[in-house]
C-alpha cells in the first residue's frame, strides 16, 4: 500500500532519461528522491539545447548575442567579448604628480602578492575584441581574434550574430587555425553581413592547399585583403593572380592587397603581374618581405609600361571589338538602314506600311495632300516634294511637321511606323516622341561606353612591327617590395617604366583618368642606396607623391618669413 500513493507522485518523472528503470521497482521516497537528484537537473537542459540557437533573435548587441548562442550551444566556458583596448597617451610628468607614484606603488605591490598569475596570463585568454563607433555597444566597427583556434562551430555562432551588426567593416583572424575546410565556412559567412563589411585579414593562417583565392571570386565583396604571414609560395601566388583577372574573368572589388612574409619567389611574381595585366580595380599591393629576384621584378616593371599582347590576348580584343561593333549598330540603325532604304528606293518603290493602292492614287490627290504642308516652305519645286512624298508614303497626314528630310528618314529608320496612328496625333506629340528616339540612344551609348572601359583589351593599342601593344597597368597607385632579393638589373625594368608613367601622367595632365604610380618601395635589396638607377628612381618618384608634395607646400613659405 505504501507504493500506491507514491506511483501517481512519480508518474510525470518516468519520461526523464535516467528514471526509467526505478519506475517499476517498489523503493521508498528517499531512495527514489536521491537517484533522481541529478537526472532532474541536467538532462532537461541538454534535451533543450539542440533546438534553442536556431529559435534565438539576436538584439545586436555582439555581447549579450555572442554569449546567449555558446550557452545554447552547449559552450561552459567561451570567449568573452570586450573593447579593443588603444594605446594610453604620454605620460607627462609634472610637480604636482610626484607623490602619487609612490602612493601607487604601495597598492600595486600588496595586490600583486594576490593577483601575480592572473594578471600574468589575461593577456592569453581567448577574448573577441571589438571596436565601437562612438562607444555605442550594438555599433561594432571591426572585430579582432588572435591566439586561439575558430572551429566550424564558432563560425555557425557567428553566423547567427554579425549579421544583426550593421556597421560592421572589418574582421580581423590573426592565428586562429583556419584550415582550407574552415576557410570555405568563413566564405559564405561573408554574405549575410552588413553591405558594410569591406576589409577582411587573415594574417598567420597558413593553408595546405593555399585556397585563399577563393576570397578573391568575381562576386566577392571584399575591397581590402591582408594575407600575411600564411607561408604563401609560388602555386598560392599563381591561384592569386589568376583572381586577379584571366582572359575572361576579373574581380572589380578588390582595392589593396596585401601579400608580404610570405615564401613568393619569382615564378609568383610573374604569376601577380600577369593577374595586373588586365586588372583595372587594384590600387595597393605589397609583395614585401617575399624572395622575389630580378627576373620577377622586370616582369612586374614590364606590366606598367605598354605590353605585348600574347595571340589569344589578340584573338579575344578582335572578338570583343566584333561585339562592340555589333551592338553599335543594332543601337543606332539609321545609319546603316539608311543605305539601304536609298538603295531600295532606286530598285523599287514600295517600303514597309505602303500598300499598292496608295501608290497608284492620282496626282491631283497628292497635290491636295501637299498644300498645306507647303505653307510654310518655298513652292518653287513642286516635282520635288511629290517625289519625296511619294517615296514617304502617302497615308502620311498633313500635320506631320515641314522638314520632308526628317520625315525620309524617319520612314527609312523604323520601317514600322503606323500612318494611321500619325494621322490622329499632332505636333507636339510627334516633338516628344523625337526626344524619346533622341534620348534613349545616348542613354544606351554611355552605358556602353562605361562597360568598355571597364575591359583593358578595347582601350587603345599601338602596333609596331607587327605586334599589337596594351596600355600599361596605370591604376595600380602603391607597389611595395622592400626586403626582397632585387638588383640593379631589375631597377632597370623599373626605371623604364617609371619614365613612362611620368611622361603620360604630363601628357594627361588636363584630363581626369589614371595617373600610374605614386609610391614605388624597392628599399633594402641587394643593391647599393646610393646608385645612380635607384637615385634616378627616388628623384622621379618624390614629386609624384602626393604626402611629400603636400609637406613641401607647407614648408614652402615658412622658409621666406
Amino acid at each position: 500500500m505504501s507504493s500506491e500513493p507514491s506511483a501517481p507522485g512519480t508518474s510525470p518523472r518516468t519520461p526523464r532519461p535516467g528514471t526509467q528503470k526505478s519506475s517499476g521497482a517498489v523503493t521508498k521516497k528517499g531512495e527514489r528522491g536521491a537517484k533522481e537528484k541529478p537526472a532532474t537537473v541536467l538532462p532537461p537542459v541538454g534535451e533543450e539545447e539542440p533546438k534553442n540557437p536556431e529559435e534565438y533573435q539576436c538584439t545586436g548587441i555582439l555581447e549579450t548575442d555572442f554569449a546567449e548562442l555558446c550557452a545554447r550551444s552547449g559552450y561552459t566556458d567561451f570567449p568573452k567579448v570586450v573593447t579593443r583596448p588603444r594605446p594610453h597617451p604620454t605620460f607627462v610628468s609634472s610637480a604636482s604628480m610626484s607623490e602619487k607614484p609612490t602612493l601607487d606603488d604601495q597598492r600595486l605591490s600588496a595586490s600583486c602578492s594576490l593577483n601575480s598569475l592572473e594578471s600574468k596570463y589575461v593577456f592569453f585568454r581567448p577574448t573577441i575584441q571589438v571596436e565601437l563607433e562612438q562607444e555605442d555597444s550594438r555599433a561594432v566597427k571591426e572585430l579582432y581574434i588572435r591566439g586561439w583556434r575558430v572551429e566550424n562551430r564558432i563560425l555557425g555562432i557567428f553566423s547567427k550574430c554579425l549579421p544583426s551588426l550593421s556597421q560592421l567593416q572589418a574582421i580581423n583572424f590573426w592565428k586562429v587555425g583556419l584550415t582550407d575546410k574552415t576557410l570555405v565556412t568563413f566564405i559564405a559567412l561573408l554574405p549575410l553581413c552588413s553591405t558594410t563589411l569591406r576589409k577582411v585579414s587573415l594574417e598567420g593562417n597558413p593553408l595546405p592547399q593555399q585556397s585563399y583565392h577563393k576570397l578573391m571570386a568575381p562576386d566577392s565583396t571584399i575591397a581590402h585583403l591582408s594575407l600575411r604571414n600564411n607561408n604563401i609560395d609560388d602555386y598560392g601566388a599563381q591561384l592569386l593572380g589568376q583572381a586577379l583577372s584571366t582572359l575572361h574573368s576579373c574581380n572589380r572589388t578588390l582595392v589593396s592587397l596585401n601579400l608580404g612574409f610570405n615564401h613568393i619567389g619569382d615564378e609568383g611574381a610573374g604569376h601577380i603581374a600577369d593577374g595586373l595585366r588586365l586588372n583595372r580595380s587594384l590600387l595597393w599591393l605589397s609583395l614585401a618581405h617575399n624572395r622575389i629576384q630580378d627576373k620577377g621584378a622586370l616582369k612586374l616593371a614590364e606590366v606598367l609600361r605598354p605590353f605585348e599582347l600574347t595571340h589569344t590576348e589578340v584573338v579575344e580584343r578582335r572578338r570583343l571589338l566584333l561585339e562592340k561593333g555589333t551592338q553599335e549598330r543594332l543601337r543606332s540603325p539609321t545609319s546603316s538602314r539608311l543605305m539601304e532604304s536609298k538603295t531600295e528606293r532606286g530598285e523599287k518603290t514600295q517600303l514597309i506600311g505602303m500598300s499598292t493602292i496608295a501608290l497608284q492614287e492620282k496626282p491631283e490627290k497628292m497635290q491636295t495632300m501637299r498644300t498645306p504642308k507647303g505653307l510654310g516652305k518655298k513652292k518653287e519645286k513642286p516635282g520635288e516634294v511629290v517625289k519625296k512624298e511619294e517615296k514617304s508614303g502617302s497615308g502620311q497626314s498633313p500635320t506631320q511637321g515641314t522638314p520632308k528630310k526628317e520625315d525620309t528618314t524617319k520612314s527609312s529608320k523604323g520601317k514600322v511606323t503606323i500612318p494611321e496612328q500619325k494621322l490622329s496625333k499632332g505636333k507636339g506629340t510627334k516633338t516628344g516622341s523625337k526626344e524619346k528616339r533622341s534620348i534613349l540612344p545616348e542613354s544606351e551609348q554611355l552605358v556602353a561606353e562605361t562597360t568598355e572601359m571597364i575591359n583593358p583589351l578595347l582601350e587603345p593599342v599601338e602596333h609596331r612591327d607587327g605586334k599589337v601593344f596594351l596600355p600599361g597597368n596605370k591604376v595600380l597607385l602603391h607597389l611595395n617590395l622592400l626586403r626582397n632579393r632585387i638588383t640593379e638589373v631589375g631597377l632597370e625594368g623599373f626605371l623604364t617604366a617609371v619614365q613612362y608613367q611620368v611622361q603620360f601622367s604630363k601628357a594627361r595632365s588636363a584630363s581626369k583618368g589614371p595617373v600610374g604610380l605614386l609610391w614605388l618601395s624597392l628599399g633594402k635589396n641587394c643593391f647599393d642606396p646610393q646608385c645612380p638607377t635607384y637615385c634616378m628612381i627616388q628623384e622621379l618618384m618624390q614629386p609624384r607623391d602626393p604626402i611629400k608634395a603636400k609637406l613641401k607646400e607647407e614648408e614652402a613659405p615658412a622658409f621666406p618669413t
